[in-house]
């Protein structure tokens, strides 16, 4: 085939531009990338390998295969996995197959990409991480169990373009070879190659192999010394999730964590554990002190690898967490499970039942201690990944109140950015109060001035705050320690109200006003009530118990949602002066125009205050500028 000449897609450009001029302080990297990938491509082969014999057969024994070239300024990252095809390589390397793509890279352009590389290696994209030391990269790979020498030639020097060309190779697998640039030949000695895999890739569990030259004395002509190369090992090899804890340092435990989750900053908390018994398996998992940018993606991977024996079986296995906990990374090594184990026979497992339930119970734990005896470093994973954590209160019924015990929560007694749990908010409620109050918004901004707080702040009731756009769903039907969790917009609401009697008698007096508000917005309330919850505010909108949060339906709408409008209940507050310029006015004459603009605004700002909009901005404007109008000519 002749050589073919294709340009990368404008994400590529983009993506290469960025990663080589903003993560120049951490080059080295590109080593453990490039490592990372060719144990990923020999744990795919060495899978595939059970179940087909001519790839067992041609391979050999699995290894990576570091070549530094000092004469050419080469270094050659080889591993015999299980290669690629053409349209693979085309695939792999000339695209990013990844949902979310230009997100991505806004994201990478909104922030300072040098002090944040984690962001590269998230996104699965480390093989470009190469052209920050390299002019040229070349691929020579060849496919695992295909017949034949025929391989692809892939090359590129990151200005736009890559070639493809059909070569032929002795065995299957890849090479990556990286024409150095000239401040870079570094990367071409002995010790610096020692410690770098030293440094991020001991614990592979594939050999990582390089030809050696020791200088030796002869034995047979004393004196004369001649020089010898041999392949030493440089990693280990020690699978660490097998070790006891004594045996591995924190920086061990760190460096495996970012060559599992692609992130450059230490996890907020490290398991590792083994289960004996009836089920035997060994876990190592990690809780990440950051948020992946994508995890709110529908393809977010989720799930800690798979090993059985050692052997990999999947990169992510998510029977083995709930999703709720799909920031977890890390391993888990079965005993029993059999190495042909599919994601259908997962499903239906007992054995991955019990592992789910374990490891999910430890992390929980985790987290729990953590809370307890670290509160500030929990406070700095919540921020981060409370989001996440909070949809088991959703989804996983059965462990609802230890999850709940986890939340955390701003209120109308924190100072900013503070926090209070569930369990602290019953310990503080009044005598008598049956229920746990909160309110949902935007910022903590728009919800500490609501008028709907009104009653609550004056009578000392605390509210929290739900400030996350899927709080009022989760929250809605919930109930902790027996107090059920109540929103201080919807239904009806009767506190230790010393002016209860005032009101009532007002709203008796009020009731033919009341009648009249109710005729003229009987196409948008579905009642007309006095308010509990008001002091200050003359009316308020409220939604019936069971309906959805304002807040919760216009999200829910700018999704695209098809969501029928509910009709909500106006309260109004027969104590504020405006209600009784109304009623003087009803007295005065119940059919003037005035009164029905005055019935029209009161609508109009009930909207705006639970943050909608009037029906018909112009109208609600002209009819503001009248009465202002009106005012100042007296």
């Amino acid at each position: 085939m002749s050589v073919e000449n294709l340009e990368f897609k404008t994400e590529v450009n983009q993506l290469l531009n960025l990663v080589i001029h903003s993560l120049y302080s951490h080059k080295e990297i590109f080593l453990r990338e490039l490592i990372s990938n060719a144990s990923d491509a020999i744990d795919k082969a060495r899978y595939e390998a059970l179940t087909n014999s001519d790839i067992a057969e041609k391979t050999g024994e699995f290894r990576i295969k570091i070549i530094p070239n000092k004469n050419d300024a080469t270094l050659t990252i080889s591993d015999n996995g299980i290669g690629m095809t053409k349209d693979e390589a085309i695939m792999e390397l000339g695209t990013i197959a990844h949902s979310g793509t230009m997100e991505f890279l806004k994201l990478l352009k909104s922030r300072e990409v040098k002090d944040n590389p984690e962001l590269i290696g998230q996104f699965g994209v480390g093989f470009y991480s190469s052209f920050m030391v390299s002019d040229k990269v070349i691929v020579i790979t060849r496919k695992a169990g295909v017949a034949g020498k025929s391989a692809i030639r892939w090359e590129s020097e990151a200005k736009g373009t890559f070639t493809v060309d059909e070569v032929e190779k002795e065995t299957p697998g890849t090479d990556v070879i990286l024409h150095l640039k000239s401040d870079d030949k570094k990367y071409l000695e002995e010790w610096e190659i020692r410690q770098l895999i030293r440094k991020y890739s001991d614990y592979i569990d594939h050999p990582i192999v390089m030809d050696v030259e020791h200088e030796k004395e002869s034995t047979v002509d004393k004196g004369k010394k001649y020089k010898e190369v041999t392949e030493e090992t440089l990693n280990s090899r020690k699978a660490i999730w097998l070790k006891d804890k004594s045996d591995i340092t924190s920086g061990e435990y760190n460096e495996f964590y970012k060559h599992l989750s692609h992130d450059f900053k230490d996890p907020a908390r490290i398991v590792h554990y083994k289960a004996e018994g009836t089920n035997e398996f060994s876990a190592l998992l990690y809780i990440p002190s950051i948020s992946p940018f994508d995890i709110f993606y529908q393809d977010f991977k989720t799930g800690p690898s798979l090993y059985v024996r050692r052997v990999q079986i999947m990169d992510h296995c998510e029977e083995l967490l709930p999703r709720y906990l799909r920031f977890i990374k890390g391993v888990i090594d079965s005993s029993d499970l059999p190495l042909n184990v599919s994601r259908e026979i997962l499903q239906n497992n007992r054995q991955v039942e019990v592992i789910n339930k374990s490891i999910t119970k430890k992390i929980l734990d985790t987290l729990a201690d953590m809370k307890t005896s670290d509160f500030d470093a929990y406070v700095s994973f919540y921020k981060e990944l409370g989001k996440v954590l909070k949809e088991g209160v959703h989804f996983d019924f059965a462990r609802r109140e230890t999850i709940l015990d986890l939340l955390l929560f701003e209120s109308t007694t924190t100072e900013p950015d503070k926090y209070t749990s569930l369990n602290d908010y019953v310990g503080r409620m009044k005598e008598n109060q049956e229920d746990i109050y909160y309110i949902a918004g935007a910022s903590r901004d728009e919800v500490k001035m609501s008028p709907y707080l009104e009653t609550f702040r004056d009578k000392g009731y605390e509210v929290l705050f739900m400030l996350d756009e899927i709080d009022d769903l989760i929250f809605a039907q919930v109930t902790y320690k027996g107090k059920p969790m109540k929103s201080v917009i919807r239904g009806d609401v009767s506190l230790d109200d010393t002016n209860k009697e005032e009101k009532a008698k007002k709203g008796e007096e009020y009731k033919q006003l009341f009648d009249l508000v109710r005729d003229r917005l009987k196409d948008d309330v579905k009642e007309v009530r006095f308010s509990g919850r008001l002091t200050d505010s003359p009316c308020c909108l409220v939604a019936d118990d069971n309906a959805l949060d304002p807040h919760m339906e216009r999200m829910l709408k700018s999704m695209g949602k098809d969501m029928p409008s509910a009709k909500r209940i106006l309260e109004v507050n027969p104590t504020h002066p405006l209600i009784e310029s109304m009623y003087a006015l009803y007295n005065e004459n119940a059919t003037s125009k005035k009164l029905n603009d005055y019935i029209d605004l009161l609508y109009g700002q009930a909207l705006l205050l639970e943050g909608g909009k009037p029906k018909d901005p112009a109208a609600f404007s002209r009819t503001v500028t009248g009465l202002m109008l009106e005012g100042a000519k007296r």
